[in-house]
């Protein structure tokens, strides 16, 4: 503490304030509305006008308690007094001196207390440090005066006569647009020397935001002059170009806009709309940024079909024909095409219906669509939907966005210029959802045709009439698409192609393509359906054609080759033996079946998303403790399968003439081949039950017999899906007889006649029935004598 420092006790009244601080030689005036306050004036008038003033912590504390002052302040002499309406009392004082509050004596009905005033004792001259700390914070206090503009400047001449440090600072603080907290921070420093460095800290920072603030405050004012001169040019090139005729081009374009309008048949709401648009557009300027918005949108408003629409072609018989000439097989699709002709000849105002067509890959989808909209004589336009993951492809961004467009399905509308296309959803299951949004969910209102009458682009933001269009959608799998936009669709499955349909199609449409696209003569290659069927069979494993067309196009370069090397060569004829020198080693082989009865054995029927497959189904007893081990990658569903038919046949072992104890005494091992390709479901469930129940009582199951269902406890037989693709898979295979669950006996119509002809398909509902056609005595009997 400063040798100069002293304190002096005394007593008297006290009134905190509410954000204001005062320092000493410093008048100010305020208003006093409490009443411990107005008491505590009143007590100072009565006694010697001084009363203590302090600030709050927080102003918004209205009955303060010690705790919530500070105790430092400034001792004050009441100049005057004014009573206000309303009980208010406005207050000159005059600081005095500095005090700190040592002790509150009374608070009740007003605060008083024991102060320590701080007097000075008076000193010759301040030393040289002072010296210079008080001409720093002058010459900072101008510089705050200066860049400020907040402090009039004839406050630098008081100042500048002030010759005493504590005075000095005090002066220069109370001149001062500070916090309340910085001033607190001020006036508890008692010594003047720290009192200057602190102030003059504070100055610093001042200036230092004021410089700040003057540089936005001048950028901001360039910008407005900027802008205003450039309105004030712009409207002068504009006045210049309409004296020279030089805008004459824009208000052509507006006018055109006008008169298109006025011819076109859309409801009034739009109309009004668009009429808005346009008077927008006539009072901007035509090089503005906005104005090429509000451009660009009304140009997608008149290249929209509002009201144009090819006219179907309604006669059944010239559908059917150009459908049968694209497509060989597909009758389900043909026939749903040809009802929905046959309606809108008698309904003109039928709604379009929301087709789905479901199946793998290759099957022709797309294609269909494509020959759908040949037969109707429509405009085709497909978008593919696949990897799509923001709403805003499908319903468009909002102008409010920089270079925003329509979505893909007023886009393409616009694109195709017909209100009524055949419009193709390419890969619907494949749409995902992220933070973008769901576009799944915004194709609800596209697919629904109760609401697509009154579909809204975002862009747009009118409605636009989506009934007229037949929308087809295409998919791998149902399990993908949620079941909201499911239910929306009529869903037609297309399941893989037979043999049979694989070859007609490669001789009626494939194979002349090819040779066609490969520019040789039409007949130069040759092919016989055997050695097409070996191309089917060894060369390719699909549902579709895909590969096919691929390899028929691989012979095809083949022959082309040899008839550059030979342009003498007339034909190149591909057959079963000279197969391999164009294509190579076959590339799948088909498992046929034993060619006698084995125990433990047993041919179960899959579906893959290529077609149905056969599967033997091998089993191994080991003596062991009970373990059934299962291998092969089958899934969860598969493995839960295998432990079901086990169940199962523990609880039949005396009637199956087994073992009770084998569960303990034996470890079953249960292994599907293939063991690189993943497998599930439970349709292979009675086929591995009926081959550990060959194995466990050593009758050998038939070779020629193929079986599929699900397995229950009681030896119940489940309905499954995919039969015909099973049923093709065990024709392939070379079986005889096929077992089946009994509920899908209204599948079999599915089957194509001639593999039903050469198959004889067996309905069960138990597993007795099934082990009754596979195990029976006199494959047992053969077996034995052969060995």
């Amino acid at each position: 503490m400063n040798e100069n420092i002293v304190f002096r006790e005394h007593t008297m009244t006290l009134i905190p304030l509410r954000g204001l601080a005062i320092f000493p030689y410093m008048v100010l005036h305020f208003d006093v509305g409490r009443e411990k306050s107005i008491n505590a004036l009143e007590e100072a008038m009565v006694s010697e006008q001084l009363i203590f003033l302090t600030s709050q912590k927080e102003a918004e504390i209205d009955i303060p308690t010690v705790d919530d002052f500070y105790h430092v302040g400034t001792i004050c002499k009441i100049k005057q007094m004014l009573k206000l309406p309303g009980d208010t009392i406005r207050v000159l004082v005059e600081g005095v001196s500095r005090a700190r509050l040592r002790e509150v004596i009374q608070e009740e009905p007003y605060f008083k207390a024991v102060l320590e005033e701080v007097e000075y004792l008076e000193e010759a001259e301040p030393d040289k440090e002072t010296e210079a700390l008080m001409r720093s914070v002058m010459d900072a206090f101008e510089e705050y005066v200066n860049v400020g503009s907040k402090v009039t400047p004839e406050i630098l001449l008081t100042i500048s006569d002030i010759e005493e440090p504590d005075r000095f600072c005090d002066t220069v603080a109370a001149n001062m647009n500070l916090k309340p907290k910085q001033k607190q921070d001020i006036l508890e420093i008692f010594d003047p020397k720290e009192r200057l460095e602190r102030l003059y800290e504070i100055l610093l920072e001042e200036i230092e935001i004021l410089e700040i603030e003057k540089n936005i405050n001048m950028r901001v004012k360039k910008q407005v002059n900027r802008l205003q001169k450039e309105y004030y040019l712009r409207e002068q090139l504009k006045a210049i170009q309409k004296e020279l005729g030089e805008d004459e081009e824009a208000l052509d374009e507006i006018d055109e806009y006008k008169e298109r309008l006025v011819k076109m048949k859309i409801p009034k709401e739009i109309k009004e709309k668009i009429e808005k648009e346009i008077k927008r557009l006539t009072s901007m300027s035509s090089s503005s940024a906005e104005a090429a918005v509000i451009r660009n949108y009304v140009d997608t408003f008149f290249s929209l079909p509002w009201d144009k629409e090819t006219k179907d072609k309604l006669e059944i018989k010239d559908a059917q024909k150009i459908l049968d000439e694209d497509h060989f097989g597909l009758e389900k699709v043909k026939e749903r095409i040809l009802e929905y002709l046959s309606i809108r000849k008698l309904a003109k105002s039928m709604k379009g219906p929301i087709l789905c067509f479901v199946g793998p890959p290759g099957v022709g989808k797309t294609s269909i669509a494509k020959s759908i909209a040949r037969a109707m004589n429509r405009k085709f336009v497909r978008v593919s939907l696949g990897g799509v993951r923001d709403e805003a492809e499908i319903r468009g961004h909002r102008r409010t966005y920089v270079g925003a467009i329509p979505g893909r399905i007023i886009n393409a509308i616009k694109e195709v210029k017909s209100k009524n296309p055949v419009f193709l959803f390419d890969e619907i299951d494949k749409m995902a959802s992220d933070f973008r949004g769901d576009p799944a969910s915004a194709m609800l209102e596209v697919l629904d045709p109760e609401q697509n009458k009154e579909f809204t682009d975002h862009y747009m933001e009118i409605p636009f009439d989506l009934s007229k269009v037949l929308f087809i959608t295409t998919a791998n799998s149902l399990s993908t698409i949620p079941g909201p936009l499911r239910d929306r669709m009529e869903i037609i499955e297309l399941s893989g192609y037979t043999e049979m349909e694989k070859l007609e199609i490669a001789k009626r449409h494939l194979l002349p393509k090819q040779i066609k696209e490969h520019s040789l003569a039409e007949g130069f290659v040759k092919i016989p359906d055997k050695t097409m069927l070996d191309i089917i069979n060894y060369y390719t494993r699909e549902s579709g054609v895909r590969t096919l067309e691929r390899t028929l196009g691989k012979l095809c370069r083949k022959a082309a080759k040899s008839y550059v090397e030979n342009p003498k060569l007339n034909m190149v004829k591909v057959t079963s033996a000279n197969l391999e020198k164009y294509l190579g080693k076959h590339r799948y082989s088909y498992q046929m079946v034993a060619e006698k009865p084995q125990v433990g054995i047993v041919t179960g029927l899959a579906w893959t998303a290529v077609g149905g497959e056969t599967l033997s189904i091998e089993v191994a007893l080991m003596a062991g403790s009970g373990k059934l081990v299962l291998t092969g990658q089958l899934g969860d569903v598969m493995k839960e399968s295998a432990q079901a038919g086990l169940s199962f046949i523990r609880s039949k072992a005396k009637e199956l003439k087994i073992d009770d104890e084998f569960h303990k005494n034996m470890d079953i091992h249960i292994h599907i081949p293939e063991g690189a390709i993943p497998k599930d479901g439970p349709s292979a469930g009675i086929t591995m039950a009926t081959a550990v129940i060959s194995a466990l009582t050593g009758v050998p199951a038939r070779s020629d017999v193929a079986m599929t269902g699900e397995i229950t406890l009681r030896g119940r037989v489940l309905e499954i899906g995919g039969l015909k693709e099973k049923a093709l898979a065990a024709h392939r295979a070379g079986i005889k007889t096929v077992l089946i669950p009994k509920e899908n006996e209204k599948d079999i119509d599915e089957i194509p006649h001639n593999v039903r002809r050469a198959l004889k398909i067996i309905p069960v509902e138990t597993m007795d029935e099934v082990l009754e056609n596979i195990l029976t005595a006199e494959d047992d009997k053969e077996d034995k004598n052969e060995n």
